[in-house]
């Protein structure tokens, strides 16, 4: 998800690519993790009671993500549980007062706000960083107008600067699953979700590349666990879901407004991020689509998150390229 701005700036999308094609979208190659070279590095299978500090850092903060989001994010186990084998974010519809900003982006007295629904967010910043590999998440999104989940990466360090000019990756956002949905197939609402890079300049100058991916079934995603992937090398990123790949992108699609970014180019995405995983409630790339707003039944809603594993390429670590077939 993005961090600020909106999805309606000037934009360059994959969809747009495909604008006017009359022929039926190719088949999606499939990238099986076995036998490709990868190997696990790090992993969360979310066993036991509680979250482990060791690997994650709930974020407390109320500001709304840059995107006018009605969540307070709370260190709470009303928000954010740890049970039968599995990370659960839960979004509640009550009124909460807590710090405006996480503390890296905090203003100097970081002021309280108040917002009208709960939920949580859990991030490895601070704690663990990758650069190149394979990212995976076992997940079950929830469906109404106005949900939100993601897990997504971003800069342990802004070396190129802040929001975008050191990047955005989201392995997975999950928009009004089920809402009303003109473009959608199936017959059963919006069932597309969402993988994207965001890069580029300071805003207005911001861009970033997605794709709206169906299942095969055209199923709503919030029927069932899939599993939300990145591969990502030098001058190579493309996401998978249940290991076939809807979107590839090339370091001649991205850039960083950065003049630190000369003579680099596959930069931003040359440095270590960190992974983090919220349900974020309403916000614009929800509220301005679908069905419009946030709807009444959508809250109380929780995503579920089997597993999180990491995965860097043994004969490749420095690049990563050996291992994306």
């Amino acid at each position: 998800m993005t961090v600020a701005g909106s999805r309606s700036a000037g934009v360059l999308t994959a969809a747009l690519l495909l604008l006017g094609a009359a022929e039926p979208p190719a088949p999606q190659p499939l990238a099986p993790l076995e036998g490709a070279g990868w190997q696990l590095v790090w992993a969360d299978e979310f066993e036991g009671d509680a979250l482990d500090r060791t690997k994650w850092t709930p974020e407390q903060s109320c500001w709304g993500g840059g995107n006018n989001e009605r969540q307070c994010y709370t260190d709470r186990p009303e928000n954010i549980a740890v049970e039968g084998g599995m990370l659960l974010l839960k979004a509640r519809k009550e009124r909460f007062a807590g710090p405006a900003r996480p503390p890296e982006i905090a203003e100097y007295d970081n002021p309280t706000q108040v917002q009208s629904h709960t939920s949580g967010k859990v991030r490895t910043i601070g704690l663990h960083a990758w650069r190149y590999g394979r990212i995976e998440a076992r997940a079950k999104v929830p469906a109404g107008q106005g949900a939100w989940p993601a897990i997504w990466m971003m800069p342990q360090d802004a070396v190129y600067g802040a929001w975008p000019r050191s990047g955005e990756i989201d392995i997975l956002e999950a928009v009004n699953i089920g809402a009303k949905c003109k473009q959608c197939e199936g017959g059963r609402g919006e069932n597309r979700t969402i993988s994207a890079l965001h890069f580029g300049n300071y805003p207005p100058e911001n861009r970033f590349v997605d794709h709206r991916n169906a299942l095969p079934s055209l199923a709503l995603p919030s029927d069932d666990f899939h599993v939300y992937a990145v591969e990502w090398g030098e001058g190579l990123i493309r996401f998978l879901v249940d290991d076939r790949v809807h979107l590839t992108v090339t370091a001649d699609q991205w850039h960083s407004g950065s003049p630190r970014a000369k003579g680099r180019p596959a930069a931003p995405f040359d440095q270590p991020f960190y992974v983090m995983a919220n349900l974020a409630v309403g916000g614009r790339l929800s509220e301005e689509n679908n069905a419009k707003g946030v709807a009444e039944g959508t809250f109380p809603a929780q995503f579920a998150i089997d597993w999180i594993r990491v995965y860097q390429c043994a004969s490749d670590p420095t690049t990563g390229r050996a291992c994306i077939r």
